[in-house]
């Protein structure tokens, strides 16, 4: 059957432009599909960790543009008032708008060959494969792959509604020069807040899961006006809190679309950007074998490192998360420095879930129940 694309891909944020450009380096035929043209703003902390910057120079060959970009190793844990660890010298995290740097990943995959397409998604027919944009265009593909966010239409077209979201506001408040960055532990029940300084302002959100905070909005004003700030132009969006998915068959998952975020450090960067070329990879493979439908098999297998890490994140998270032993926490990272650097490098992407090991995780969720 004839199709109009090789490669279809839905969501064109990092997810989605590292995927097109892995499957035109492989020379597959790529078209590229988001509702908003770009630039476009979108909610997202903006740290680039080390992983993040690793990944992002072996994908597309680019760093992120240094007039945009600043970088810094300050960083405070915040309870509330609270101070629990001030570290001016933690691993460096990297201060970028996702505005600017979403428009650079998907110019270099333009630049590269996919073809762009500004359209909203009105239909996912995952056995085709194909969507239907507005205005009833169908397109069709040899291999879809969804990386259209948490709310996914083609992640829903396949599986449903995921069983648990996280939710996040934020908003962009006056820069101030020489701010460090903050972690606040407990802005959001099953989360955080942040205040992410960058070159042209100063990034004030919180996030956790939906169903444990009801009132998120004034969480968001009461952390903004602790930083002399008002919660105007407060945007929000969901993240993903699931199972990590590959997809099925010819349709694959990438991104926030694949529940990728990490559930104790809120990073998704780095992930989104890996699975994406995971999956432009599995497409190419499995287009190069004649046998479209064993891709996401391809995927699945590519994608078992970050379904391990998530594995060992979420197992953290419902120890640091649990109402019970949430304050526990708090106490023991205030009353140990290396618990601080040890959060601080996997949050920077220095060390993995992996150097810690599952029976490291189970001490100290064992040392968290009898504190």
């Amino acid at each position: 059957m004839k199709t109009d694309v090789d490669v279809l891909i839905v969501g064109a944020g990092p997810a989605g432009s590292a995927a097109a450009v892995t499957a035109r380096n492989a020379g597959r035929s790529v078209m590229l599909v988001d509702r908003a043209a770009f630039p476009r703003d979108k909610l997202c902390g903006g740290g680039l960790t080390l992983r993040a910057l690793g990944v992002m120079a072996r994908v597309f060959d680019l760093a992120p543009d240094p007039a945009r970009t600043l970088t810094t190793g300050h960083v405070r844990l915040m309870a509330g008032a609270r101070l629990l660890g001030d570290l001016p010298d933690a691993p460096p995290l990297s201060m970028v708008m996702r505005r600017d740097l979403d428009a650079q990943l998907w110019a270099e995959a333009v630049r590269r060959g996919a073809e762009p397409l500004t359209a909203r998604v009105e239909a996912v027919d995952t056995d085709a494969p194909a969507i239907t944009i507005a205005g009833g265009r169908t397109i069709t593909a040899r291999i879809l792959i969804g990386a259209d966010g948490a709310t996914s239409r083609v992640a829903r077209a396949l599986h449903g509604r995921p069983p648990a979201m996280g939710l996040a506001l934020e908003i962009e408040a006056p820069a101030r020069p020489g701010a460090a960055v903050e972690l606040d532990l407990t802005a959001a029940a099953a989360g955080y807040g942040w205040a992410f300084p960058k070159t042209g302002s100063l990034t004030l959100g919180v996030g956790g899961l939906a169903t444990r905070n009801p009132n998120l909005k004034a969480a968001m004003a009461a952390y903004a006006a602790r930083h002399g700030a008002l919660p105007d132009g407060c945007k929000g969006a969901f993240l993903p809190a699931g199972v990590v998915q590959a997809g099925r068959g010819a349709v694959l998952l990438a991104g926030d679309a694949a529940g990728t975020t990490d559930p104790v450090t809120g990073e998704g960067l780095a992930w989104a950007m890996a699975s994406g070329a995971f999956a432009g990879q599995a497409a190419a493979n499995a287009l190069a074998g004649g046998r479209p439908t064993q891709a996401a098999a391809f995927h699945a297998r590519a994608m078992r490192p970050i379904r391990t890490e998530l594995f060992r994140a979420r197992l953290l998270a419902r120890a640091l998360h649990h109402p019970r032993l949430n304050a526990r926490f708090l106490n023991l990272i205030a009353a140990t420095p290396r618990l601080q650097r040890r959060y601080l490098s996997l949050l920077a992407g220095q060390i993995d879930y992996a150097d810690i090991g599952l029976a490291s995780l189970w001490r100290m969720v064992r040392g968290l129940r009898s504190a």
